[in-house]
C-alpha cells in the first residue's frame, strides 16, 4: 500500500483520492506548524492525514469550497484543526472548518487546536463560532 507522504498541501490533493477511503480521519494544519513546532505536529498527525494549509496563500473561500467538496463526497470520522494561536491567517482555517459545516448542514465531529507557547490547547466548537462575533468579544470584556 502506498503511504500518504508527510508533507502535503490540502490544495493539491483530490477530493476523491482513496487515501481519504482508507483513513478517515483529517488533520488540516497551518504550514508553518510542521517547521516551527515539528514534535507537536507529528503529535497531532499520528495516524491522521496530514495536509498543510498557509491562509497566506490561499483565500479562505478557496479552502473552504475545496474542504466543502471533499466532505460532500467522504464521509470522514474526524476532521482536526492545528494551528498557532493568534495568527491573523491561521485563526480564518479554524472559521473555514466552522463555515462548511454551516453549508453542509451536518454535524461534522471537528476539533481545534492552538498552540500558544510550545502548549497545545484545545479550542471548543462554541469559541470558534463566537471569535468571529466582534460584537460578542466585545460585550464579554465589557
Amino acid at each position: 500500500m502506498e503511504e500518504f507522504p508527510v508533507y502535503r498541501e490540502f490544495m493539491t490533493v483530490n477530493v476523491c483520492s482513496r487515501r481519504f477511503r482508507r483513513n478517515k480521519s483529517l488533520l488540516l494544519y497551518g504550514e508553518c506548524v510542521r517547521d516551527e513546532y515539528p514534535d507537536i505536529f507529528q503529535q497531532y498527525a499520528g495516524e491522521r492525514i496530514p495536509l498543510a494549509v498557509c491562509m497566506e496563500k490561499e483565500h479562505v473561500n478557496i479552502v473552504g469550497f475545496k474542504l466543502a467538496g471533499l466532505l460532500a463526497r467522504m464521509d470522514l470520522e474526524e476532521i482536526a484543526v492545528l494551528t498557532v494561536d493568534g495568527s491573523l491567517h491561521c485563526v480564518q482555517l479554524h472559521f473555514a472548518v466552522e463555515e462548511v459545516e454551516k453549508i453542509l448542514g451536518k454535524n461534522l465531529n471537528r476539533k481545534h487546536y492552538v498552540i500558544e507557547g510550545r502548549k497545545v490547547l484545545e479550542i471548543s466548537k462554541k469559541a470558534v463560532k463566537k471569535a468571529r462575533y466582534l460584537s460578542y468579544i466585545q460585550n464579554t470584556l465589557e
